[in-house]
């Protein structure tokens, strides 16, 4: 049963992990938009959800590894 329940949230994570990818690559166009018109709020509106798919995605890549 555990080995069931693992792999159930492996598969979680690594869907997750594919929407987190298709998010980064929005969002990494989207704050060169903004760096194109200089647009300081939208910049650093970018860079903090970045940061925050960086960190999601590092935790969830530390799951998957275990």
């Amino acid at each position: 049963m555990k080995q069931v329940v693992q792999s159930v949230k492996k598969a979680d994570c690594e869907t997750r992990i594919a929407v987190l990818r298709l998010e980064i690559d929005y969002e990494l166009a989207t704050l060169h938009d903004a760096m194109v018109v200089e647009d300081l709020n939208k910049i650093n509106e970018c860079k903090k959800r970045l940061e925050r798919f960086r960190q999601e995605l590092y935790t969830l890549l530390k799951r998957i590894k275990k």
